[in-house]
């Protein structure tokens, strides 16, 4: 039985202007963290990610859901939790301060991953084994699919896991290879051209064969500039992706995209509003065949839904501590093997969950073992760090989700 909850904010600065973009020039890398004690002695760990302003709000949102699971066993939980991941997103007063975003979702994200990590514990595996081993159908349990019943009910997606069945063992191959990385810190905002020069060769060194690279300057030149510097370097076989954290309004996006075409961008992230579908679409037909990248900013499981209805996006960067946690993760999974979007998730938990999730949705789902962002600035404050060798990251072996601080162990 889960017996003792606790909710801590914890927070990591910089150093040398990472994590720096077009909009959030001065991040502070936060954690708001669920600790679940189960009366085994086992603790669940679970968090959401925000740039350090307000993380003490989702922190006391976070207080109030995890309350609610004091005295749950955590086998009888997760055997129906899209009922109980339904319940706590519905809370007929704090869903008012959502609905299903902002600070309440992302207390529920990570109250959610908490239990999720506290499950695999129990059953002594990594998630990723856990989520791999279970039938369509407990999946499925797991999953709160309302307001998706137009384009998936639970019939379809049972079907759809079911499907995938046959080839699951061949998949798991990718344990053995490790799921490919690239690498996202090249290039952050306030970088000066020469740090990028390095960075990028570094990258090369390492094994990587993607980067990315922040843009989004005032003066589209810088953008431009850079982009070519990058490319440079890399060469034309390394694919290379530019992020303008929602810098652009869609004129502006449209005209600097369409100047980014002769760099050969692999996609264009977050190029405006992340609640525009509509722009969204327009520049996807203007910029043609130049492909956009989204979700990082997307909050549930609806807007994901919307933009794969409109066809806009050719990759979703759904992140686990940025929705309402690793159930709804899956779910809007489930929504893009649909449509044959892949998933490249962006990652605020610097990879550590997402490690997990994407080789569950490899080879529970059949999505395509595309690559995986690596973000290394907060890797030492990890109990079990993500391994990236030659650019790969190693399939973790240790119980659990990989979430748990140091800080929090001490």
């Amino acid at each position: 039985m889960i017996s003792k909850i606790k909710v801590s904010d914890i927070r990591f600065p910089l150093d040398g202007n990472a994590g720096s973009d077009a909009i959030h020039r001065d991040p502070v890398y936060s954690y708001a963290v669920t600790q679940l004690m189960d009366d085994s002695g086992i603790t669940g760990t679970g968090f959401a990610f925000t740039l350090g302003e307000g993380n003490n709000l989702v922190c006391q949102a976070a207080e109030y859901y995890a309350r609610l699971l004091t005295g749950r066993d955590i086998e009888e939980t997760m055997a129906s939790f899209g009922e109980l991941f339904r319940t706590l997103s519905n809370d007929q007063q704090f869903r008012w301060l959502g609905p299903h975003k902002g600070v309440v979702h992302l207390a529920l994200a990570s109250v959610t991953n908490a239990c999720y990590d506290l499950w695999a514990k129990k059953r002594g595996v990594p998630l990723w084994k856990l989520l791999t081993e279970l039938s369509p159908e407990q999946i499925v349990n797991t999953l709160d699919l309302s307001y998706l019943e137009d384009e998936l009910t639970y019939d379809q997606a049972v079907s759809m896991l079911t499907e995938q069945l046959s080839q699951k063992e061949a998949r798991k191959s990718i344990l053995d290879k490790g799921y490919p990385g690239y690498d996202t810190s090249v290039g952050w905002f306030n970088y000066p051209d020469e740090m990028v020069k390095e960075n990028c060769k570094k990258a090369l060194a390492q094994g990587f064969t993607a980067m990315k690279l922040k843009v989004g300057a005032a003066d589209p030149d810088r953008d431009i500039r850079r982009a070519h510097i990058v490319r440079e370097i890399a060469g034309d076989d390394i694919k290379v992706m530019l992020d303008a954290n929602q810098q652009w309004n869609l004129p502006r996006a449209i005209d600097t995209c369409t100047r980014l075409k002769s760099m050969n961008p692999y996609w264009i992230e977050e190029p405006t509003h992340p609640d525009d579908v509509n722009a969204h679409t327009k520049l996807a037909d203007a910029i043609a065949p130049v492909r956009l990248a989204l979700g990082e900013h997307v909050p549930n499981k609806i807007i994901f839904k919307n933009y794969l209805q409109a066809g806009s996006s050719s990759f979703m960067q759904v992140d686990a501590v940025r929705v309402g946690g690793v159930s709804e993760f899956i779910t809007i999974s489930l929504m893009c093997k649909k449509f044959g979007v892949p998933v490249v998730p962006h990652v605020g938990d610097m990879g550590q969950l997402h490690q997990h999730l994407v080789l569950f949705n490899h080879i529970g789902m059949g999505h395509q073992a595309l690559f995986l962002e690596h973000i290394p600035h907060l890797q030492k404050h990890f109990a079990n760090p993500a391994k990236i060798v030659n650019g790969v990251y190693l399939t973790p072996q240790e119980a659990g989700s990989s979430c748990d601080l140091l800080i929090l162990k001490n």
